[in-house]
């Protein structure tokens, strides 16, 4: 009798466990309503990124509607758009590539979220230029352009939630 009632207690974990699962594979759509107790968005938005120089390092930061998404920062031997697989025209010799996921930069009307620049120049110690590389299938993709190889920290930061990464060079304010 325990062995008959063992079983139907498996049997009805297991039920529960994959209830559970279907309901956490809810539609994108449904993914992306305002969370009812945080105010927060259930996938964040990528609303901007800026960047500037200071002096001991250049500082890129990416600006979120909602909690920051997991970040992947990888050195990659040149840029390409998401999708296309069009190469990204930015001069350097070194590149980061900066992944976020779960993320979007756009709305489910397909309105885009992000305010920022989508292809620069830039004259800074370290960082050369900055591309907004794609907006694809839950990934946010940016890519930066270095003359020399990139040395780098990465954090978050929160009120307003943003993702940060500085890039060393040598110290430019003292001689």
């Amino acid at each position: 009798m325990n062995h008959l009632r063992r079983r139907q207690t498996v049997a009805l974990a297991t039920g529960a466990l994959l209830t559970a699962g279907i309901a956490l594979a809810a539609p994108a759509s449904t993914a992306q309503a305002p969370a009812a107790t945080t105010g927060r968005t259930a996938v964040p938005h990528v609303v901007n990124a800026r960047w500037a120089g200071h002096c001991a390092y250049d500082r890129i930061v990416i600006d979120l509607r909602g909690r920051v998404p997991g970040v992947e920062v990888t050195r990659v031997p040149r840029l390409y758009r998401d999708g296309s697989g069009e190469p990204v025209p930015l001069a350097g010799k070194y590149f980061l590539q900066i992944r976020l996921h779960p993320a979007d930069a756009h709305l489910s009307s397909g309105e885009s979220t992000y305010r920022g620049p989508k292809l620069a120049r830039i004259g800074l110690p370290a960082l050369k230029g900055f591309a907004m590389t794609g907006d694809f299938e839950g990934y946010v993709t940016f890519g930066a352009a270095f003359d020399k190889k990139p040395s780098y920290t990465s954090f978050t930061l929160r009120s307003p939630d943003r993702f940060v990464l500085d890039v060393a060079h040598r110290n430019t304010c003292c001689g």
